[in-house]
């Protein structure tokens, strides 16, 4: 009777956690729209950054992308309680995001803005918030996202400028946006057909 009992909370332990894995998911599927942004935003800034010629674009751009971002989060969880996985999920993004602020920044104010730097910072970061959560929340398709931001981090230590450009435009339409508008998608769906959408 005890091995049957023993049995049975631990199904019920694995059944936890994966709805808490799915709930996961479905929290960043809510949050599919920063990834869009945040994409957004690092080609307005690339766009301005060579046609404009301004040390200004990096910074403004993604202090505008924060102030955006932390606008519509605080509507959105505005009645949602936190919860432990949430917070597990989101801490990594904080972080990534304060610290890839905090490097550009001095970057760009020192001077020391090289091309192959600052994308080889961006995509070590990005692959390894987005490694983080495909990892916490066992995601293929973010797990997707990581290996490409960090194959642009690499293609920048080694290409071309040209390259390491393409290879950043690149991820950044798959690593954010792509990502992003799947997740939003996935998100709609699930809200239409209540909780059996699958997150691959």
């Amino acid at each position: 009777m005890s091995a049957e009992t023993d049995k049975m909370e631990l199904t019920e332990r694995l059944k936890l956690i994966e709805s808490m894995i799915a709930e996961g998911r479905r929290s960043t599927g809510r949050w599919g729209w920063t990834f869009v942004l945040w994409g957004v935003a690092y080609y307005v800034a690339e766009a301005w950054a060579i046609w404009g010629r301004s040390w200004l674009a990096w910074p403004v751009t993604m202090v505008a992308a924060f102030v955006i971002s932390s606008l519509v989060a605080s509507r959105m969880k505005h009645g949602r309680p936190a919860t432990t996985l949430g917070r597990a999920v989101g801490a990594p993004w904080i972080a990534m995001g304060i610290s890839i602020m905090t490097v550009l920044i001095a970057l760009a104010v020192s001077g020391r803005y090289d091309p192959h730097v600052y994308i080889a910072i961006i995509g070590a970061m990005l692959g390894t918030a987005h490694l983080t959560s495909a990892i916490i929340l066992k995601w293929k398709m973010q797990f997707a996202c990581a290996l490409v931001w960090l194959a642009a981090g690499v293609v920048a230590c080694f290409g071309s400028q040209a390259v390491a450009g393409i290879g950043f435009l690149a991820a950044t339409f798959l690593g954010q946006i792509v990502f992003g508008i799947y997740a939003m998608v996935l998100e709609a769906r699930r809200g239409r057909q209540g909780e059996k959408t699958e997150y691959a």
